[in-house]
């Protein structure tokens, strides 16, 4: 046992997820927020976004009986046995597979081994994540592609003819709204994928399963978040941001705002739904991909071939962390304890 009996793996496993899920998925969210505001310092960008998630992590824990993670760990308890060597050691293939571009769902990668060595309360969660994701990319790719087939002949080819005149300041306070919308929204559906690792308590009450964390875990918890975000903001993102940085027009404010709400909005339909975990990647991967295939289509800004191909990349890419993700939840308890997950 440690700090305040945050138990040694627990810790590992809680400082390479938050590392790893910082550098993989939060830049999908900040991506065209650092890529429209190039030109700023990073530290006035960092403080913006550190602003934001103190002001989540505190409503979490005051407005929802100290539950930072929003709800979605209610039907993923604490391991009995505490924090095993083989729950830390996902993220840090995460933070492999982050170092080759490749946009893992940190959701799966992280949570799947606690819902399959949980019992069998928990594996139906996996099955439940599973549906709520890939609902949640079709919804996001038809959402992505309705509305940029409205506006992609117009919109786009305006934004593409305008991209080296000056930005009015509208745009530039409507684009920081998007960004403090999306981002909260972001924090909300994704903390859980971190805290997983924080010891906690369990209750129930009237309103159901609930989870409570320490008051010092806020305190932990907020300041490692502070700190791995001027990591990611003072490099502009990492190998991620290329992903963002190669969709059609996505370094113009006017374009990323319009990303960002779309992209908010339906984090904010999902989180409404239930309580159970999905993969914000999977539905960021989808809204760009509705939005490529329609602005391929109706502006001619770029090829059918190129976006298509662009859209598969990156869908074999997040299939291949799923399968890595599964993998991973059943090999490694069983090759540590022999005990192979029971379905």
């Amino acid at each position: 046992m440690m700090l305040g009996g945050l138990e040694l793996f627990a810790l590992i496993g809680f400082l390479i997820a938050s590392y790893s899920i910082v550098a993989n998925d939060a830049i999908q969210t900040l991506g065209t927020f650092l890529s429209s505001n190039g030109q700023r310092p990073w530290w006035v960008l960092w403080l913006y976004a550190c602003s934001i998630i103190v002001a989540v992590m505190l409503y979490g824990y005051f407005a929802l009986n100290s539950d930072i993670a929003y709800g979605r760990l209610n039907r993923i308890p604490y391991p009995e046995a505490g924090i095993q060597w083989w729950h830390a050691l996902p993220p840090a293939v995460l933070l492999i597979l982050t170092r080759f571009g490749i946009p893992v769902s940190t959701t799966f990668l992280v949570l799947t081994i606690f819902t399959l060595t949980g019992g069998a309360a928990t594996q139906g969660v996996l099955i439940e994540m599973l549906i709520k994701s890939g609902v949640g990319y079709i919804v996001a790719l038809f959402a992505g592609g309705l509305v940029y087939l409205a506006v992609a002949n117009s919109w786009e080819r305006w934004i593409h003819s305008t991209l080296h005149q000056p930005i009015p300041i509208f745009w530039i306070v409507l684009q920081w709204l998007s960004t403090a919308f999306l981002w909260s929204q972001w924090l909300i559906q994704d903390l859980a994928n971190i805290f997983v690792f924080l010891p906690r308590q369990t209750v129930q009450n009237g309103a159901g399963t609930q989870v409570h964390f320490d008051p010092w875990l806020l305190v932990f918890a907020t300041l490692v978040m502070l700190i791995l975000h001027a990591w990611i903001f003072a490099t502009r993102g990492g190998e991620i941001q290329k992903i963002v940085n190669s969709k059609t027009n996505i370094t113009d404010i006017r374009a990323a705002t319009l990303v960002d709400f779309i992209y908010g909005l339906i984090l904010v339909l999902f989180k409404e739904i239930n309580d159970v975990p999905m993969s914000t990647t999977w539905v960021f991967l989808g809204l760009l991909a509705g939005r490529e295939i329609a602005i391929s289509y109706m502006s001619g800004l770029r090829s059918r071939r190129a976006a298509a191909f662009d859209v598969a990349t990156d869908v074999v890419r997040a299939g291949i962390g799923l399968a890595v993700s599964v993998v991973l939840a059943i090999g490694l308890p069983w090759a540590a304890t022999g005990n192979f997950p029971k379905f």
